[in-house]
C-alpha cells in the first residue's frame, strides 16, 4: 500500500495519504482555474485511500461553491490548497501540488477542455527557464 505525505506552503497544515489513487486529472474547467489562480487544477482522486492529519488541522479551512457540488480546502494561513473529502466522504481529492512525497503517476486526461484559457494552447513550445529570468 502506497503512502505520501503533504503539507502547505506556511507548513501549519501536514497530512498523509495511505492507499492507491484512482486517476489524476487535470481540470480547466473555469471553477478549477479560479480555485489555482492557472491553466488548470491537478488533483488526484481515490475512493479507497484513507486522510490522516498530522497536524491539528485548525488552519484548515473549506469553501463550498452555492448551489454546486465545487468545493475544496485550503490553508487558513497562507492559501494552499489542501486535500478534502467530498461527496460525503466517499471521495478524497488530493492537490497534487501539495505533496511532499515523490510521486510519479502520470496524469490521466485533460478534464473540461472546452474551458481552456485562451492563452493555455502549446505551453511545450515557449522557453524553459530553471530559475527567474536575470536582467536583460
Amino acid at each position: 500500500m502506497n503512502k505520501v505525505t503533504g503539507s502547505c506552503l506556511c507548513g501549519a497544515n501536514r497530512f498523509e495519504v495511505e492507499g492507491e489513487f484512482e486517476s489524476f486529472f487535470l481540470c480547466h474547467c473555469s471553477r478549477c482555474r479560479k480555485d489555482t489562480g492557472s491553466a488548470h487544477g491537478a488533483n488526484l482522486f481515490s475512493t479507497t485511500a484513507r486522510l490522516r492529519w498530522l497536524s491539528d488541522g485548525t488552519a484548515v479551512s473549506r469553501y463550498k461553491l452555492p448551489g454546486t457540488e465545487h468545493a475544496r480546502n485550503f490553508c487558513s494561513t497562507c492559501g494552499s490548497a489542501l486535500p478534502s473529502e467530498q461527496m460525503d466522504g466517499k471521495l478524497l481529492v488530493v492537490p497534487a501540488g501539495s505533496l511532499d512525497s515523490e510521486f510519479s503517476m502520470r496524469p490521466t486526461a485533460h478534464l473540461f477542455v472546452s474551458s481552456k484559457a485562451a492563452w493555455d494552447h502549446d505551453l511545450e513550445t515557449i522557453p524553459q527557464m530553471e530559475k527567474l529570468p536575470q536582467g536583460e
